[in-house]
């Protein structure tokens, strides 16, 4: 994968970091080009939003298609500060990025209180062919410190 993953992920936790202290949920995403342009960068919205589905990933997702005007994101990673839910990991898959890179698991963020459903990534892209590579666990510390810095922020609650 020749991109820088961990510059890349530092701008995921950053975003993330704003997150939080606007009172949203410890998870942030970058979608950049192969040459490691940031195409766009989010955090979580459940709240802000009143939207289940405003995940980072997707929120990434949404703002990505809308500003290249494209449902096609061939060419573009995700990057994320924690393993995609199910409903991400469909989302990447259709939008056709080429890969996802996250940092915390799943079992972070059950282990925070969220309620993920435990479907590991790879599994879901294994057994439902989907071609986009993974990258896991870079700079996992540090993504799963979020959840700290979140229990400490102006909104911990979960969903």
């Amino acid at each position: 994968m020749p991109l820088d993953a961990d510059r890349l992920m530092r701008e995921a936790i950053a975003v993330c970091q704003r997150g939080i202290l606007a009172g949203q949920s410890p998870f942030g995403a970058v979608i950049a080009n192969r040459r490691g342009e940031v195409i766009h960068a989010a955090h979580n919205g459940v709240r802000s939003e009143c939207d289940p589905t405003a995940h980072a990933e997707v929120v990434a997702i949404r703002a990505a298609c809308r500003q290249l005007e494209t449902i096609d994101l061939s060419g573009h990673v995700m990057v994320s500060t924690c393993e995609p839910c199910p409903m991400c990991a469909s989302a990447i898959h259709w939008s056709r990025l080429d890969a996802v890179v996250f940092g915390a698991r799943i079992s972070d963020a059950r282990a925070a209180g969220f309620n993920e459903l435990d479907l590991p990534i790879e599994f879901l892209f294994e057994t439902g062919k989907s071609t986009v590579e993974v990258l896991t666990d870079v700079l996992r510390d540090e993504c799963a410190a979020l959840f700290s810095q979140w229990r400490s922020g102006p909104n911990p609650a979960t969903y």
